[in-house]
């Protein structure tokens, strides 16, 4: 029954993401019918009147209300008694290119990015299902995890769930938060996402420096994690590629999730967080692109560690929340790592048989 209403929350979530694009595509704004000519009408009143008539729904005089260039002025540095870098200059130039990059390329990419990888995960969970033990429970169960392992993981799992939504509300809001909630409403919720996101980013930091002093000595890569990669762990065959305590996915999640995209996500998220630490604007802009790109990238692998981690296989998330598995599943998943607990090289215990749950129960 649990997994019968999985799959048909999997398709509503598929066809919802299909149409995300769409709805986003139909909130752009439509380019101006007539371009402004930049010129300041000699008559201020008929502009007052010419705004009044274009707000009413006529025809008034195009561009009347266009600000003055500024360019040729503030872009130059000038005199400013406020002290720190860039006070002197009123406009950066650079700014309207980070605009256009950051609400253009990386918005919509990303958000495509994102899209396809739920619909392939959804697509995957459709097809294959949850991967099932092939023997049956013996009932005897293997420590997996211990308090301090799952304290580290939990603690960086919820930080990473905070973020991934409160940076999807600040980076795609706009596309499909703001037309049902409306403008106030959104408003109040960017807020706090802001503030969330700001809060909550020095201690995901904190976490994944912790959690990778926890777990670095079990995710070293060796020649069978090579070869798990390059049969996906026998994901689609009947083989199963044996491994250690980590597979190779999980080694590859570990390395270039928790480290490299951690590292990228730490030093920019602190540079964005931090404004006065005295950083110039190229900085924060540069910063704000490397973040918006590893943040999409750290959010599709975090999808797929999610989904293999709960629906994807059977008493994985059973492994994270009790600390324990059940002996046929080490055998099945990690059988190295089952051969040296049992031969006492590790430091996890064996504990005696266990009242098996029903089935579908994990």
């Amino acid at each position: 029954m649990l997994h019968t209403y999985a799959r048909r929350f999997a398709a509503l979530i598929l066809g919802a993401a299909l149409a995300l694009p769409f709805a986003a595509a139909a909130q752009s704004p439509a380019p101006p019918t007539t371009a402004p000519t930049g010129k300041v009408p000699d008559n201020p009143a008929r502009g007052m009147q010419a705004e009044h008539s274009s707000a009413t729904g006529s025809t008034a005089i195009p561009g009347w209300n266009n600000p003055p260039d500024w360019a040729s002025v503030s872009e130059r540095p000038q005199y400013a008694s406020i002290p720190g870098r860039e006070t002197n200059r009123l406009v950066q130039g650079a700014g309207r290119e980070w605009r256009e990059l950051h609400n253009g390329l990386i918005t919509q990419a990303g958000g495509w990015l994102v899209v396809i990888v739920l619909a392939a995960i959804t697509v995957f969970y459709l097809i294959k299902g949850t991967i099932k033990l092939k023997g049956a429970p013996t009932g005897r169960l293997i420590e997996r995890f211990n308090a301090v392992e799952r304290a580290a993981h939990w603690t960086m799992a919820i930080c990473f769930v905070v973020l991934a939504l409160t940076g999807i509300v600040m980076f795609f809001g706009k596309y499909i938060v703001l037309p049902w909630l409306g403008y106030a409403g959104f408003s109040w919720l960017t807020i706090v996402s802001k503030n969330l996101h700001n809060f909550v980013g020095p201690l995901f930091i904190f976490a994944i420096v912790v959690g990778f002093l926890i777990f670095v000595k079990d995710n070293f890569l060796h020649a069978i994690d090579w070869r798990w990669m390059a049969k996906f762990g026998g994901m689609f065959s009947s083989e199963e590629v044996p491994s250690g305590r980590f597979n190779g996915l999980e080694k590859l999640w570990f390395w270039g999730g928790l480290v490299l995209l951690g590292i990228a996500m730490a030093v920019t998220g602190l540079i964005l967080d931090f404004p006065n630490w005295n950083q110039a604007r190229d900085a924060m802009q540069l910063a704000n692109v490397v973040h918006d790109i590893a943040a999409v990238l750290f959010i599709c692998a975090g999808l797929g560690h999610i989904y293999m981690g709960t629906i994807g296989m059977q008493g994985a998330y059973r492994a994270m929340r009790d600390g324990y598995v059940d002996e046929e599943w080490a055998k099945e998943h990690h059988v190295l790592w089952y051969e040296e607990v049992k031969a006492g090289k590790r430091p996890e215990k064996i504990v005696g048989a266990q009242a098996q749950p029903a089935p579908g129960d994990d």
